[in-house]
């Protein structure tokens, strides 16, 4: 197959941008040929980066159409006024792989396109209205069409049936894994360099971690009400972008508000933390999980959405609203006798092996092959 894909998200730096890289990544090294398309008015030159820098890390030929509209612009052509401005590069691949923000009016290809969560549908009231519209938009062109998506858990998948009313036999589970960037900040990190981290970032007492956008579905003001008995003993550290909760409006001592970090200072964070709180009342996956095994810390997180899924048996479980439970799930990691500790290890190397990209491009492939039968079958 020649595959098209819109890489467009990965300028905006997100887990979004972090899975279409990965996955690009992966279906290269599956030896597929790809079409990679993108559009932005004033990024544009990130596109033409990665896709370089792609090409020459493969030394191979990967075909590329890149256009300067902005988002804005594509949405009125693509969806309003359903003027379509691809390539004959782009259309005349076997499959177009679409990005969930924005879907191309195009009836001649074959498209499926992959959500990550529906958030934004659970907790509208922290989705701005421009941004809830467009994505219902998108959502609406794709069951028009009857897109075939890809659902990164199960969980997802539940929310697509439930939520946007998608049929269950149109929509496929393919879990994601760690991104590769990850693994290679990390090995790349010498020992000196974590030190100066540790150094600036002050990591001088024990410390509890958690990572993400401060937004209430996160759960933060719970996570700091069950830690505050604990504090005496070990600091809270919430790295993260600023979102719209009101948790840094908590002041006390111990508690510490890093905002965004760099990659290389998250590694550092995540190695030298007792443990990872993650007690987020929903996750479409919870990549950050699976970051922490990868770092070899402990995980303390949700008992529902896609968390369980990701977690398995190797972290500890606990019902987000229940501030006492989560209190109890801290302290039983944090009061692990050593075997205890070893075994949980050897639980969270198995559950991290299970996420590969290897297997994310092999069932993507095959979501793709059915897609193009469907496709054939139906246009006969």
């Amino acid at each position: 197959m020649n595959i098209a894909i819109d890489i467009t998200s990965i300028i905006y730096k997100r887990g979004v941008s972090r899975y279409t890289s990965n996955l690009v990544r992966a279906l290269i090294e599956e030896n597929h040929d790809l079409v990679l398309y993108g559009s932005s008015l004033r990024q544009k030159n990130q596109l033409i980066t990665f896709a370089e820098t792609l090409k020459q890390f493969y030394n191979r030929s990967i075909q590329t159409e890149f256009q300067s509209f902005p988002p804005s612009l594509l949405t009125l052509l693509w969806h309003t006024l359903k003027k379509n401005t691809f390539s004959s590069k782009v259309t005349s691949a076997s499959i177009f792989h679409s990005w969930d923000w924005l879907q191309p009016p195009v009836t001649t290809l074959p498209l499926v396109s992959t959500i990550h969560d529906l958030a934004i549908l659970k907790f509208p009231e922290s989705a701005h209205k421009d941004i809830l519209r467009q994505h219902q938009k998108a959502w609406s062109l794709l069951q028009e069409r009857q897109t075939r998506l890809i659902a990164v858990s199960r969980a997802t998948k539940k929310d697509i049936i439930d939520l946007l009313g998608y049929p269950s036999y149109l929509v496929d589970v393919v879990h994601e894994a760690l991104p590769m960037e990850v693994k290679e900040v990390n090995a790349a990190i010498s020992e000196e360099t974590a030190e100066q981290i540790k150094t600036h970032l002050r990591l001088e007492k024990p410390y509890l971690l958690f990572v993400g956008t401060r937004e209430p579905r996160k759960n933060l003001d719970r996570l700091i009400q069950a830690w505050q008995p604990l504090s005496p003993e070990i600091d809270l550290i919430i790295a993260g972008s600023a979102g719209w909760d009101e948790s840094e409006k908590s002041i006390m001592p111990g508690l510490r508000f890093l905002g965004r970090v760099s990659d290389e200072e998250l590694s550092v964070l995540y190695g030298e933390a007792e443990l990872f709180a993650y007690p987020s009342l929903y996750e479409g996956f919870g990549l950050p999980i699976l970051e922490a095994f990868h770092h070899g810390t402990p995980v303390v997180t949700s008992n529902n959405s896609g968390m369980m899924e990701v977690a398995g048996n190797a972290a500890e479980l606990v019902d987000p609203l229940n501030i006492e439970g989560i209190r109890k799930g801290l302290e039983t990691v944090l009061n692990e006798k050593p075997d205890a500790q070893q075994k949980r290890l050897q639980r969270m190397i198995i559950r991290q092996q299970m996420f590969s990209w290897k297997r994310v491009a092999k069932e993507t492939l095959a979501v793709y092959e059915k897609v193009c039968k469907e496709y054939q079958e139906n246009t006969k």
